[in-house]
């Protein structure tokens, strides 16, 4: 895999952090774009679209794709002197050509003669006090893994700022910080962070799920299960079920295990409440409903719907496979 390629899914990006950080990397710019979107300069991205193509028809209809504006809820019409349309067919891609400026220029030392090329050029910057680096990056979300001192980090944040500048984009001053992996860092969801394995002194890298998504899923929960909500048991519980899932299987690569427990316990009794409220249940007779003969407890089901269990999910370690990720488009298969 190419270090300064943006990672094909979320999860991806992930596991080449956890990767590289088996590796001496041990310092990490944490970066954050401020308002990517609304802010790259048109000039700048239409330069970088002529690097690569030629037809003059194409080029004029991306330079109206990106003059065309936006209607506002209120039906107005506002002008867009900067930036790529959120939600337009060509923003992702324009955001990427954009910020492959900073794919280049972080990738630079490991191209063929370059600095980082070779683990011998490395080492030599270690010995000389150099630091190596490397970038991950998912669409505007990136982050740059520094073998070196936390000064070293700060001066290439101030690299990267000035290397983002002439494409009108900025760092956030807030969001951007530089940490180290024992404190850990929030990415994509995910919470990485190198810390000791209890009851020994082996150090390994654990990637958790960070405490925003947990919460937003709660926020959704307790939204969809409140006990004077007259929704159709079955229609919610189809809800759920697709929020649970797909949650559960963007997560299920990460220390999970007591998460799912926690979620699945909360979704149960959020249910159980409703019920016991809309049906004015005792909790004898919420038994009986919820209970098989012997007295275990059955799945909350209604029209054949069962509630997703997200203790049942299996937790499996996402496998790191560099350039070996299937590609459809290079496929000689496909062609």
């Amino acid at each position: 895999m190419e270090l300064h390629r943006r990672a094909d899914n979320g999860r991806h990006a992930d596991i080449n952090l956890n990767y590289f950080v088996a590796s001496p990397y041990r310092w990490v710019l944490d970066a954050d774009i401020e308002a990517c979107f609304d802010t790259i300069d048109h000039t700048a991205l239409m330069g970088r679209v002529r690097r690569r193509v030629g037809d003059r028809r194409v080029l004029a209809l991306v330079k109206a794709f990106l003059k065309a504006g936006l209607l506002t809820e209120l039906g107005e019409h506002r002008d867009t002197p900067t930036g790529t349309p959120q939600g337009g067919i060509l923003s992702p891609l324009l955001a990427n050509i954009a910020l492959s400026v900073l794919d280049e220029h972080v990738h630079a030392p490991w191209s063929p003669g370059g600095g980082m090329s070779t683990s011998m050029r490395r080492s030599t910057r270690r010995a000389k006090g150099l630091p190596n680096w490397r970038i991950v990056r998912y669409a505007d979300d990136f982050v740059i893994l520094v073998h070196g001192a936390e000064t070293d980090a700060h001066a290439l944040r101030e690299d990267v700022a000035a290397v983002l500048a002439p494409m009108g984009l900025k760092l956030s001053e807030a969001k951007t910080s530089v940490r180290h992996f024992r404190d850990g860092f929030d990415f994509l969801g995910f919470h990485i962070q190198w810390k000791r394995k209890a009851g020994t002194n082996k150090w390994y890298v654990y990637t958790f799920i960070a405490d925003r998504p947990v919460k937003a899923l709660k926020t959704k929960i307790r939204a969809l299960t409140h006990r004077t909500s007259l929704a159709d048991l079955g229609a919610t519980l189809i809800r759920l079920n697709q929020i649970l899932r797909g949650w559960a299987t963007y997560f299920r690569h990460a220390v999970a295990t007591h998460t799912f427990k926690h979620l699945q316990q909360l979704t149960w009794w959020r249910i159980v409440r409703w019920l016991k409220t809309r049906h004015r249940w005792r909790w004898g007779t919420l038994r009986r409903h919820l209970t098989d003969h012997h007295g275990r407890w059955k799945p909350i089901s209604a029209d054949g719907i069962e509630l997703f269990n997200l203790e049942k999910v299996g937790i499996t370690r996402y496998r790191y496979r560099g350039a070996a990720i299937p590609n459809p488009w290079t496929d000689p298969r496909r062609q």
